[in-house]
């Protein structure tokens, strides 16, 4: 959420900064939702003073008169409709804020899709094979993925793996969980999987994108399945008031991550690229606003650590401004090469929101000089365990269709090849 004061000061520049996302500010109607609330809130300061002022006069000479009785009813009723119409001002500027996304930095690039991104570095060999087998075909081969069973139980987009497949998606959170904190400082959170829209407001996933979640209605309690662990990691310190000298904030979660995908079919759909359901470790930090830079190169650092110590070859792409997710300013790619689709394929996206999220959260935090200010916060993927499979499975697969997997997995699978019947070795 932004400040509306700040967006109305700019003017000009915030109009051109967010239609680099194709998104049309209209001024002229946050300006009249703001001068709305002002008067409104003006109304009821000077409603509350005449009540006070006749609350102090009345009976001052005996009992109150008729006439001051009724007089006292007319002002309390115009305190509670002046309070009325504020709260109703205020509930229309909030949404209206609600649905403008967050404002790109001016080092993002121009364009709409991944095709306008542009390539900060590479990390591995490139293996081009026009006969690279796919990922599905390969962990159907090995038995240890089932998009059959997965499609009986569930229906289209769910994934079932069994024997060796489940004991390595089991051993990669594991690997990455002890990355992230052991190597890189983040403090490990095990949060709910279903949270409420106060928490899904507060991170931006709503009011936009509710035809994107899965809802459950029990009774009259509304709760929503976490499309990512950034949602409830950075609602820990929700409502907050931070200690600037305790920070950053690292956490990191493993959770199932739910999604509906509702504007994505037809794309992925062989395989466990785009599932409804998958597990995810995810990174959230927090920090002072002028550190939020620093930060994001901190994360996809240790996004992209996973990834060599795995020996997968991946890129790192900065998006264009029209690619950005509705509450980041700035989002790094990380692309993981996958030979069977012939294309760098995304596995990881850091992204920092500035204080946007912060705003909307009521993250706030105070700085040595007694300042109080909202926070920055940023997120990232550090990994995707089905994405993180596909890629094992098609960097890592042999001449005779056995997969060969990484020395760092070893202490966690106990094994280091997967054998087609799914048998290791």
């Amino acid at each position: 959420m932004h400040d509306p004061g700040e967006l109305l000061e700019d003017g000009p520049v915030a109009v051109r900064r967010l239609a680099r996302r194709r998104y049309d500010l209209d001024l002229a109607a946050l300006e009249k939702a703001v001068r709305r609330r002002a008067e409104a809130q003006a109304d009821v300061t000077r409603s509350r003073t005449e009540a006070n002022r006749l609350s102090r006069t009345r009976g001052r000479s005996g009992p109150p008169s008729e006439e001051e009785k009724e007089a006292a009813r007319a002002l309390r009723a115009d305190v509670q409709q002046a309070e009325a119409a504020a709260r109703a001002a205020e509930h229309d500027l909030a949404e209206l804020l609600l649905g403008i996304p967050n404002v790109p930095l001016d080092r993002v690039p121009d364009g709409d899709t991944e095709k306008e991104a542009v390539e900060v570095r590479r990390w591995g060999p490139v293996r081009e094979d026009g006969n690279a087998p796919h990922h599905a075909d390969i962990g159907e081969s090995l038995g240890i993925l089932d998009s059959p069973t997965a499609a009986r139980l569930s229906g289209a987009r769910f994934s079932v793996s069994r024997g060796a497949g489940a004991r390595l998606e089991r051993a990669l959170t594991d690997f990455f969980l002890d990355l992230h904190t052991r190597e890189h400082g983040y403090t490990e959170y095990s949060v709910p999987f279903l949270v409420n829209r106060e928490t899904m407001t507060g991170t931006g996933q709503l009011p936009k994108f509710e035809d994107d979640l899965f809802r459950t209605q029990v009774g009259d309690r509304e709760l929503f399945l976490v499309p990512t662990a950034e949602v409830p990691l950075t609602n820990l310190v929700a409502q907050q008031l931070l200690d600037a000298r305790d920070l950053p904030y690292a956490f990191t979660a493993r959770t199932p991550c739910f999604r509906a995908e509702a504007g994505a079919y037809g794309r992925d759909t062989r395989g466990i690229l785009r599932l409804h359901q998958f597990e995810k470790v995810e990174l959230v930090r927090v920090c002072a606003p002028e550190d939020a830079p620093a930060q994001m190169e901190l994360m996809v650092g240790h996004a992209e650590e996973c990834l060599r110590r795995l020996g997968l070859s991946h890129r790192v792409v900065l998006l264009p401004a029209g690619d950005l997710g509705f509450s980041a300013r700035a989002t790094y790619d990380i692309e993981v090469w996958l030979p069977g689709s012939g294309a760098y394929r995304e596995i990881s996206s850091v992204s920092d929101c500035g204080t946007f999220q912060a705003r909307r959260a009521n993250i706030r935090h105070r700085r040595a000089d007694g300042r109080k200010g909202p926070a920055a916060t940023l997120n990232g993927s550090a990994l995707p365990v089905g994405r993180t499979v596909a890629a094992l499975l098609e960097q890592g697969v042999q001449e005779d269709g056995s997969v060969l997997l990484p020395e760092a997995l070893v202490p966690y699978t106990g094994f280091r090849r997967i054998l087609p019947g799914g048998t290791t070795a």
